[in-house]
Formats: structure tokens, sequence, C-alpha cells
């Protein structure tokens, strides 16, 4: 093998995110990303801490079955 086989094959240096000299842009999508799923999880979280379960059981034939223990 040659060394110029390799002479198209994509390396970290030709990469332009490498070594930390990726776009302002770039970065501030990524951020954006970031936040809005950190942001989705937040709300996701709130509304199935505050649902409050539903523990009847029953229905038009057979209402009110109790399902608590005495």
């Amino acid at each position: 093998m040659n060394k110029n086989d390799f002479k198209d094959e994509p390396s970290l240096e030709k990469i332009e995110d490498y070594d930390g000299k990726e776009s302002p842009q770039k970065r501030n999508t990524v951020r954006a990303v970031v936040i809005f799923c950190l942001a989705m999880g937040a709300l996701f979280a709130y509304l199935k801490y505050t649902s409050i379960p539903d523990d009847y059981i029953g229905t038009k034939e057979h209402p009110g079955i109790n399902t608590s223990k005495k």
C-alpha cells in the first residue's frame, strides 16, 4: 500500500469540527437542539408528575367496582 492510496480518505484533521474549529453557527445550532431536548424532557416529566391517575374501574353494566382493600 502506498501512502498516496489514503490521500482521499477522511481524517480528523480534514474535518472542520475537529479540535474546536467548528463554526459559530454550527455551535449555536447544537446548543439550540440540546436546550430544546432538555426543555421537552422537562415538560414531559412535569406532565407525568402532575397527572392524577384514575383508579376508577367500572363500566356502565357494573359501575363503581371498589379496588381498595378493606
